[in-house]
This record gives structure tokens, sequence and C-alpha cells, in this order.
């Protein structure tokens, strides 16, 4: 039988859609992204794929949670849980990282950043018709996550990377800015320092990127890869164990790994501001 559409709910969760032929699978396949609807201006592609209708979707989702949380008129759990929020994006994130004659201003991006990454991360673990196959003209339904795409993460960390450098030299000027980066080192050593120091603001970029793009891909693909066993094998127990630790590292995912790296996108986005803000701190 080629699709198990009649899986438990734990196993539903996890369920691989490109497990459909046996003794074969590429947990890979699951993050290709297609044109499902192609737009090219001059050499630009635009088209719509997987990753961009999940962010989509995302995105909604954040203003629905953000209005459900935060526009509450009696007290209560929404309005607990909307100030547990709040709290730890204003204290843990923007008064950590930010100056204070800052937080008015960036408060705003820091706390929104973290909350729609959270809310694109736990989407990424809800089984949603969108896997782009079929299977008898029923699409199927599988896990997928927008932030398991290099290019989403990249284009996250872009803007806190341009914020930074625009504030930075916003308060600070060019001149004073730009000669921040340089520490105080002998004459000798600055042709070697430079160029370090330079290279230390891009790995910033590549930082914030690639730890968010790499803790869910890997979180996704082992998932897939433990459901997958049962299939490339053919083997009903090594199906029900892989099933059985897919739901383990399911679960640390959602209650773990969504939330830390949601926080810690935020909380560095912060301190890099913070930091161009105040390069003498």
């Amino acid at each position: 039988m080629k699709r198990l559409l009649g899986l438990a709910t734990t196993a539903a969760l996890v369920f691989p859609a490109a497990a459909s032929a046996r003794g074969t699978f590429d947990p890979s396949k699951e993050f290709e992204q297609h044109p499902w609807l192609s737009i090219h201006l001059g050499g630009l592609d635009l088209s719509i794929t997987k990753a961009v209708v999940y962010l989509l979707i995302g995105a909604g989702l954040t203003i629905l949670l953000g209005f459900f949380l935060f526009r509450v008129k009696l007290p209560g759990r929404r309005q607990a849980v909307g100030e547990m929020i709040y709290e730890v994006a204003q204290e843990q994130v923007a008064e950590q990282g930010l100056p204070s004659k800052a937080i008015a201003l960036w408060f705003p991006y820091v706390a929104t950043l973290m909350l729609f990454i959270w809310v694109v991360n736990m989407l990424g673990f809800i089984p949603l018709p969108l896997t782009g196959e079929t299977w008898h003209g029923v699409p199927l339904w599988g896990i997928y996550a927008a932030t398991s795409s290099l290019s989403v993460t990249l284009a996250l960390a872009l803007m806190t990377f341009v914020f930074t450098h625009v504030e930075g030299i916003r308060w600070n000027g060019p001149v004073r800015y730009f000669k921040s980066w340089i520490p105080e080192v002998p004459k000798a050593l600055l042709p070697l320092i430079i160029p370090l120091e330079i290279l230390g603001q891009f790995m910033r970029l590549i930082s914030l990127s690639v730890r968010l793009y790499a803790n869910m891909l890997a979180g996704h693909m082992l998932i897939l890869t433990f459901i997958g066993l049962g299939f490339v094998l053919t083997s009903v127990v090594v199906g029900v164990v892989g099933t059985l630790a897919a739901a383990l590292f399911y679960l640390f995912e959602i209650l773990i790994v969504v939330s830390i790296q949601a926080f810690i996108f935020a909380a560095l986005s912060a301190i890099y501001i913070g930091s161009a803000i105040e390069p003498e701190h």
C-alpha cells in the first residue's frame, strides 16, 4: 500500500508526503521549491512557491494572534498570555539588547519578529494539504517549515542587517560609526584587522540566517527520516519504532526548539541594532 492515510493522530502529525514509493525515500525532496504560480518581472523571479504560501499564512496568523492576545477588554487567560509574551519581548529581548533611547522605536520590530518567527516555526509542525502532491485527486497532508528554507531566513536576517547599519549611521554619523568597527591596535595591524572586522559584520548576517535555517531543517529532516525508515526497509517493526522516535522529536521541536529559535533571532537582532546605536558599549 503506497499511502497510509489512516495513520493515528501522532503519526499523522509527522507523515511525510513523499514516502509513497516503497524502498525509496528521500526526505530532502520535501524541501524542494517548485513554482506554484510563475511570476517573472524581467530577470526577477517572483514566483509563488510553497515557502511563500506558508509565509503568507504565517503573516495572517501573526496578525490574528496579535489581535486575539493584545486587544483584550476583560481580564482573563488571554490577557495573561498576552502580558507574558509582552514581558518576554520587553524585558528579555528589547531591554537586554537596545539602549533605552531606542526601545520605543525598535521594540515593535523585535517583538513582531519574535512573534512572527514563532508562528511560522509552529506552523511548520501542523499538517496542511499544501504538499503540492495528490493521491487519487485528494491533496496530501504534510509538514513543512518556511524557515527551513535559507532564502527565507536570509531575507529576515537582511532586514536586521540593513536596519543595524542604517541606525548606526543615523545615530553616530558615517565616520564615527565605521570608525567604531576598528579596535585600538597598533597601526601595523590595521591591514589585517580592518578586513576581519568587516567580515565579522557580514558573519552576523550568516549567523542569524543559518542558525534558524539549520535548526528548523534538521528537525524536520529527522522527523521525516524516522518516519521514512519504515517505507525504505518495508518493515512494520522499524516503522513503529521510527514513528515513536519521530513523535519524540516532534514534541521536542514544538515544545523547545520553536520558541528558542524565535527568541534567539529577535534577541540577536536587538543586540545588533543596539550595538550599532551605541558602539562604545
